[in-house]
């Protein structure tokens, strides 16, 4: 398992003197923006309700706030937004245009802190699968067979001892 690096992503502040500023209706914007709830995220719980699977969501006393957490399996579970959580990130590097002393340090920083909460979880004895929305919306299945062969496998492994 890879510890989290020591030296952690600066992101620089908004300062007008950098030609970082913000307009009303971007910050109204920015404030429309959920962190907790989204569709995605309420799809893949509405269907693991529906199959009997209870859980906990947006633990705080564990690392990251996890979006689902099923303490029976040992289980936790993210939907990343492509966004904020990076994805195909050396490719959309290069298309971000405005503020990209804010916006790169920003999302490299998501992306490390990531990888901080899943090897702190992984390390306290915790499964984490983490899924795009994309994933959810377009192949909802396979993320639903990820879920349950790590419950099957783990109701085998305990059976077992």
């Amino acid at each position: 398992m890879k510890k989290y690096p020591e030296h952690r992503i600066i992101i620089p502040r908004f300062k007008e003197e950098l030609g970082f500023y913000t307009t009303k209706k971007r910050s109204e914007l920015m404030s429309k923006i959920k962190g907790k709830d989204t569709k995605p995220e309420v799809i893949l719980r509405k269907a693991l309700w529906d199959i009997g699977l209870r859980y906990r969501k947006n633990v705080k006393k564990l690392p990251g706030n996890p979006d689902i957490v099923i303490s029976k399996y040992k289980l936790i579970i993210f939907v990343d937004g492509e966004f904020w959580h990076g994805f195909n990130w050396k490719e959309k590097k290069t298309k971000i245009k405005s503020n990209r002393e804010f916006w790169i340090p920003k999302i490299e920083r998501n992306m490390q802190r990531d990888s901080e909460v899943n090897y702190q979880l992984k390390s306290q004895g915790w499964t984490v699968l983490r899924f795009w929305e994309r994933e959810i919306k377009k192949e909802f299945g396979s993320c639903l067979i990820k879920i349950l062969n790590h419950i099957d496998d783990f109701e085998n492994y305990n059976f077992r001892l």
